[in-house]
């Protein structure tokens, strides 16, 4: 069996509040950005996928690009991917740039921090 991609997304996540330079909310935003506007109409109409445990043999690859890989909680990240056989990849890559710190809202720093997510959707196929 070979894998066949079936979709690639794309997305954006922000995080305007630095929480101590953590990558994970501007991560899961970033996936949602990239899967938010998907119906997989193919999986049921052309692949066969009947019954929701059919999903689950999808795989979903992602990709995120953030500026600390090492400051991410990879088990909270996958759970914005509702179903399928998930795997990530961390690289650093994003980008940071000056906001307003305001104490209030909880800021620690003043930093923006912006995550890139490649979502990819494969099915194994004879």
């Amino acid at each position: 069996m070979s894998e066949k991609r079936f979709v690639v997304k794309i997305g954006m996540g922000v995080d305007q509040h630095g929480h101590e330079d953590d990558c994970t909310n501007a991560s899961i935003k970033a996936i949602k950005d990239a899967i938010s506007n998907n119906c997989l109409t193919g999986l049921a109409e052309v692949c066969g996928f009947k019954e929701p445990k059919d999903f689950l043999q999808m795989k979903v690859k992602v990709k995120l690009g953030v500026p600390y890989p090492e400051n991410i909680n990879k088990k909270k990240v996958l759970r914005a991917i509702p179903f399928g056989q998930k795997s990530l990849e961390v690289v650093k890559g994003g980008l940071i740039t000056e906001g307003l710190m305001i104490k209030e809202l909880g800021d620690t720093s003043a930093k923006i921090i912006i995550c890139n997510a490649s979502v990819e959707v494969s099915i194994s196929s004879d």
